[in-house]
């Protein structure tokens, strides 16, 4: 009888630990976490605006960008036609300290008719993000592809330069995406999400899957408190995933 009851006990115990460890969300809070505050990402450089690479030495290149060489999507290689002497120069991604390019308007109009086939991109992105004229910002990384190759440098996109201070995100080139389903050729229903990211906090840049996102939730949010009280891993999402970045980098900022 003893056992029972303290078996009893035990499963009272846990039952309100997982209680505790659950929040529940307004319709409007959900629809808040599900708005995508990354920027786009984007593989293809337009060949017609001045990019600008800063070599680790500290010397600045401006060019037409050309050309460029990539490895499982990422870039290693950079091509650029000098703007002032009309040289062509070519950039190890080992040279490269950053870099600054444009998106080419080709991938922009294809960015904006993927857009305009989801439903779900209506009510979670920003279309302005597919058609930007502003400067992609790429930084050299040292990582390892998929967790699985050898470390090396690679110029990769940041697409949350607003609020990279503690965890920098980067677009992934060869990133999946959810799936959806659609009726007689009419735009997609859900899905659209994307599956995966490089993801840098402190010392550590991985790839972050969502199948691994809960695994890390704690190295990613854990060292706030107030944070993991407002948004436990047990009731926050994969779709959440901007939006929990942002808000842990303001609730860190204070």
């Amino acid at each position: 009888m003893k056992v029972k009851t303290l078996l009893l006990a035990l499963c009272f115990v846990s039952t309100a630990s997982f209680a505790q460890d659950k929040v529940k969300y307004s319709k409007e809070q959900i629809k808040k976490m599900e708005t995508y505050l990354f920027n786009e990402g984007f593989n293809l450089p337009s060949p017609k605006k001045t990019s600008t690479i800063i070599l680790k030495d500290g010397s600045t290149h401006k060019g037409f960008c050309g050309k460029i060489e990539t490895k499982k999507g990422q870039i290693y290689e950079v091509s650029i036609k000098d703007s002032i002497s009309k040289k062509n120069e070519a950039f190890n991604a080992d040279q490269i300290s950053e870099m600054y390019l444009y998106p080419s308007n080709v991938e922009k109009i294809a960015k904006v008719a993927k857009y305009m086939g989801n439903i779900r991109n209506f009510g979670t992105k920003k279309l302005t993000k597919n058609t930007t004229g502003e400067r992609i910002h790429f930084i050299n990384q040292t990582v390892s592809l998929k967790n699985k190759k050898e470390d090396k440098e690679f110029l990769m996109q940041l697409i949350n330069p607003d609020f990279s201070e503690i965890i920098s995100v980067y677009h992934d080139p060869r990133a999946k995406e959810t799936g959806g389903f659609s009726i007689g050729g009419s735009p997609q229903l859900g899905g659209g999400v994307i599956k995966s990211y490089y993801v840098k906090k402190g010392d550590k840049i991985m790839w972050l899957h969502k199948d691994d996102f809960e695994d890390n939730y704690d190295f990613l949010f854990g060292d706030n408190a107030e944070f993991m009280k407002k948004y436990p891993k047990k009731s926050t999402e994969w779709d959440y995933f901007s939006f929990l970045v942002n808000e842990y980098t303001e609730m860190s900022n204070g």
